[in-house]
């Protein structure tokens, strides 16, 4: 069973191509689930049957997971057994009729325009503070998620046209505006960003202090630093930026297919969620198309 799931492993990363973050989530809770699906009983993956998922639903229920966390791991025994179904190991499909509990979506929070242009307030000529800015206003131009930035190398950056093109989730390329403020600070880092190679070469856009690409982690706690260091009342993270970008850009336009473009989501409806559109302004959009809301 575990020869299986390294297959599978195999198959998210070089077929499905997704992201490193997302097959670890997934082989995480196929790991944890594995064991509870033997105590059952079960010795190979042909004989996994509807009650066995269920108990294992239950057992970690029993256990004080969260609706969140029990709805990773069906998704990632979902996927598994696609993947098992296609290689002809399975001839029946487990999970029909299993489903995780309901779970409330809480609202993202993001921040105001002032409290944005607040924390972009940086201007210092040491190289590793103009990168900084660089990241955020582009975070906030173009409302890339933090792995797509980070993986960003530098012919995907494009200035003379004012555009960046990143690779999504599922390996789904889209191509982004880069507004003023971001193409203006983007030049000033390109123009240091040679200091910090250090003689090394790299492709990646954006270099940590030892001329390698930037990590995750790096990013993240150099967005923190700079909430507080500019008196943010709130946590300053790569999503918050991301979601202040739809949230801000939403206001404006009320245009909520193309923000959905934008930030890459295959379904409106996550798009409707993350920018927390208001049920007044649905109504709004309704009384103003629907053939039966207009007045005569």
């Amino acid at each position: 069973m575990n020869n299986a799931l390294q297959a599978f492993r195999g198959y998210l990363e070089n077929e499905r191509q997704y992201s490193a973050y997302t097959v670890r989530n997934y082989l995480k809770e196929l790991e944890r689930a594995l064991p509870l699906l033997q105590a059952q009983g079960l010795t190979d993956w042909q004989g996994l049957r509807t009650q066995h998922c269920q108990a294992l639903l239950a057992k970690l229920h029993r256990q004080g997971l969260s609706p969140r966390s029990l709805s990773l791991t069906l998704s990632a025994l979902r996927q598994l057994i696609k993947f098992l179904l296609r290689e002809g190991t399975l001839t029946h499909d487990p999970m029909v009729g299993v489903q995780a509990p309901k779970q409330g979506r809480p609202l993202p929070k993001n921040l105001d325009v002032d409290q944005v242009n607040r924390l972009l307030e940086l201007n210092d000529d040491d190289p590793l503070v103009i990168r900084d800015r660089a990241m955020m206003e582009l975070f906030y131009s173009s409302g890339l998620r933090l792995a797509e930035l980070v993986a960003l190398d530098c012919p995907q950056l494009s200035l003379t046209d004012r555009e960046v093109r990143v690779m999504g989730k599922g390996g789904k390329e889209r191509i982004l505006p880069v507004g003023n403020k971001a193409s203006e600070w983007l030049a000033k880092y390109l123009a240091l960003r040679p200091a910090l190679l250090k003689g090394k070469e790299c492709a990646a856009l954006f270099l940590s202090n030892r001329g390698s690409r930037i990590s995750r982690r790096s990013v993240q706690a150099r967005l923190t630093e700079w909430g507080q260091s500019q008196a943010l009342d709130s946590k300053v993270h790569p999503h918050k930026l991301r979601h202040s970008f739809a949230t801000h850009l939403l206001e404006a336009s009320k245009d909520l297919r193309a923000v959905q473009e934008l930030l890459g989501h295959a379904n409106l409806s996550t798009t409707q969620i993350y920018t927390h559109l208001d049920f007044q302004h649905l109504a709004s959009v309704y009384d103003t198309a629907h053939p039966r809301a207009k007045k005569k």
